[in-house]
């Protein structure tokens, strides 16, 4: 066994071949070894979250914390090496052993990252589960909201970790640095910071919440993400629209989610030859028809609003209850098939005038010319 004992660049061979073999079985038993710690967590955290499935957890933790551990453990094991003698280069002029130094640690700290990241992901899902259960929207967004700016917090405390490690930077110099910068780019990049401060009146406000179906701007569609910089709507056309949050603060809104009521109107013009007694009679049976279906219509009303050479004019308004557009939809085919049965039935006809279109065009003395198409 003296082999062993052998000396290969500065290290004994049992040293190298402990090391290689603590590499490998983590690079073999990683996602084992990450299985059982995160199984672990989930006992811990099942006590207080009883909703969560375990799969989700362990999906959204298992590969984070595996590279996270093995890069933990594989640079603490390089670490029992000595640094070979003859391995004096320098990059840059930095020392290969300090290089190779910084680099492990600046992968245990992106690493490090890359795992806090995934738990808030895991913590939003979980308030995002109770958020659902309640049915508040308001909860379900702020979290969404602060889910990503946790994140790129994160990301930032871990990028000045990198820098303190990798190039010995002081992190309180460098943040004043930073403060002057800062404020800098602030000015330089006014148009960014108004839409993140919009996004904050958003979360706060709640004109609006993902999901809603909305118009602004002349673009009508439904929220699918508010985002720290902009909101992005999904139109009829099913293009997706990305409309910065200032103008979603700035603008006209108009949240067609919180209609309490639909509205629709229809106007009929009969022909001018039709009988006062006949028409009475059809705006009973409208009222009639539309008693009937009380489930879906709260409120109707059916007058003669105009009488002319040109017919009798008939205005019927109704309001549903809060349906979607197809619902909507629905609702006013049933009604104006009933409006076409009870013409029938009361033997009414419309009015010849109803479908003529005057175009009115002008000469070349400037005088107006009408021509009539019916």
């Amino acid at each position: 066994m003296d082999y062993l004992h052998k000396i290969i660049l500065d290290n004994m061979l049992r040293n190298w071949l402990v090391v290689i073999c603590i590499i490998t079985g983590m690079l073999l038993f990683k996602r084992l070894l990450s299985h059982g710690v995160a199984s672990l967590f989930y006992l811990l955290i099942q006590k207080k979250w009883k909703s969560i499935e375990r799969k989700e957890f362990i999906s959204l933790t298992l590969k984070p914390l595996s590279w996270f551990l093995f890069i933990l453990v594989s640079v603490f094991a390089l670490d029992r090496l000595n640094f070979p003698s003859d391995w004096k280069l320098k990059i840059h002029g930095i020392a290969l052993e300090n290089v190779i130094e910084k680099t492990g640690t600046t992968l245990i700290i992106i690493s490090f990252v890359y795992f806090v990241i995934s738990l808030i992901d895991f913590i939003s899902l979980l308030l995002e589960q109770n958020a659902n259960a309640a049915k508040d929207k308001s909860h379900g967004q702020v979290i969404i909201f602060f889910r990503d700016l946790l994140k790129v917090i994160a990301g930032i405390i871990g990028i000045l970790f990198v820098i303190r490690a990798a190039f010995n930077q002081n992190i309180g110099t460098l943040l004043t640095g930073l403060s002057i910068v800062g404020a800098a780019l602030a000015l330089a990049a006014k148009e960014s910071l108004e839409n993140l401060i919009a996004s904050f009146i958003i979360f706060f406000d709640k004109p609006f919440f993902t999901g809603d179906t909305l118009k602004v701007n002349n673009v009508a569609g439904t929220v699918e993400r508010i985002g720290l910089r902009s909101t992005r709507i999904r139109t009829p056309e099913k293009t997706l629209v990305t409309v910065p949050n200032k103008q979603m603060v700035d603008s006209i809104v108009d949240n067609m989610s919180m209609r309490t009521q639909r509205r629709a109107e229809i106007k009929l013009m009969l022909s001018e030859k039709s009988k006062a007694e006949d028409i009475q009679k059809m705006i009973d049976a409208i009222k009639t028809e539309l008693v009937k279906k009380d489930e879906e219509i709260i409120k109707h009303s059916v007058f003669l609003t105009n009488y002319s050479k040109d017919g009798v004019e008939l205005t019927i308004e109704y309001f549903t209850r809060h349906f979607s557009k197809s619902e909507f939809d629905k609702v006013k085919q049933q009604v104006n098939f009933h409006l076409m049965r009870l013409m029938a039935e009361h033997k009414l006809e419309m009015s010849s005038s109803a479908g003529s279109i005057n175009i009115i065009n002008s000469g070349d003395t400037g005088a107006p010319k009408q021509d009539s198409i019916v």
